[in-house]
């Protein structure tokens, strides 16, 4: 039975990977999505990521697909108790922003999307410079005092403002982000490193990182000359015209190959022991695609395979 780990001073216990729910209703339809959900869990996952937003951008969605997919899987199986749901507000096309009456409004439609009483951990998407900290902290205070959410993240911020919604927080005893989801992942360090990092782990914050194998290209399909179907093809590619992309490859290929692992484990058990990190998000368009990154949870990387990841990931 794989251990769970804590996710920062919550309550919450999480598998060390979060199943990724951005495809669901977008390259994964319900049936793909339901096969993928249920071998997670089979698997002894119990960490969903989601947000209201997903997938608005796919034409003919209007967002809160992911979660409507998500909640009927949850109403099917009746073990909503058993799994960690997350969400993010902020992003939906009809709820823009982190406006106090948005944050209420856009809650409630995760709630009935979702089909649940309460949402486990409740994420701002995208911070939203326009509105005070203290109104954000509030309002999501308000939702966790009617046990409308039972945590609180924050994705996508700056230092100084997560440092002042912490503070706040500390000063009038209302809720305190308990996670930082940001982009980290082998070849895109400096999203997280630094600062923010600093910041996640003085307040004792869980990292649950997005991106995690960037786009794709950590997944190791991604190599010169060969041509790859994915909606993320594009961006996955650039990564091998850099330096540091082909050092991260090398390095996952080696590694990968003495412990009979495949490269996405690999690339994943590295994210997984940096410090602050509780649980990378990746998400599996397929039930093919899940083994290798549920793997992660036993894979046990020496010091020197983390420190020569980290190395050639400079």
């Amino acid at each position: 039975m794989t251990s769970l780990r804590e996710l920062g001073p919550s309550d919450l216990r999480v598998f060390p990977l979060a199943l990724g729910g951005n495809v669901f209703g977008w390259t994964a339809d319900e049936t793909q999505s339901f096969a993928v959900l249920d071998a997670y869990a089979a698997a002894g996952g119990n960490f969903i990521d989601s947000a209201d937003a997903y997938s608005a951008w796919v034409p003919g969605n209007a967002g809160g697909e992911s979660e409507t997919v998500i909640g009927k899987w949850l109403a099917a199986r009746s073990n909503r108790s058993d799994i960690v749901v997350a969400t993010k507000v902020g992003a939906h096309p009809s709820y823009r922003g982190l406006s106090a009456a948005n944050i209420k409004a856009a809650a409630e439609e995760s709630l009935r999307r979702l089909g649940t009483d309460h949402i486990d951990l409740y994420y701002t998407h995208f911070d939203d410079e326009t509105v005070p900290v203290e109104e954000i902290i509030t309002a999501l205070d308000h939702l966790v005092k009617e046990g409308k959410v039972r945590e609180i993240g924050a994705s996508n911020i700056s230092p100084a403002r997560l440092q002042e919604s912490l503070d706040f927080s500390e000063r009038e005893g209302l809720a305190r982000y308990v996670a930082l989801q940001p982009q980290y992942n082998l070849v895109s360090r400096d999203t997280y490193e630094g600062e923010l990092q600093d910041t996640a782990a003085r307040a004792g914050l869980a990292a649950v990182p997005y991106y995690a194998l960037a786009s794709g290209f950590l997944t190791g399909k991604y190599r010169p000359g060969v041509p790859v179907e994915s909606a993320r093809a594009e961006k996955a590619g650039q990564y091998l015209e850099s330096e540091r992309g082909q050092k991260v490859l090398t390095a996952l290929d080696r590694i990968a190959q003495e412990h009979d692992a495949e490269v996405a484990t690999v690339a994943l058990a590295w994210l997984a022991s940096r410090p602050t990190v509780a649980a990378p998000i990746a998400s599996a368009r397929t039930v093919e695609q899940l083994p290798a990154l549920v793997a992660v949870a036993d894979l046990a990387l020496t010091e020197q395979d983390l420190a020569d990841l980290t190395e050639a990931s400079a």
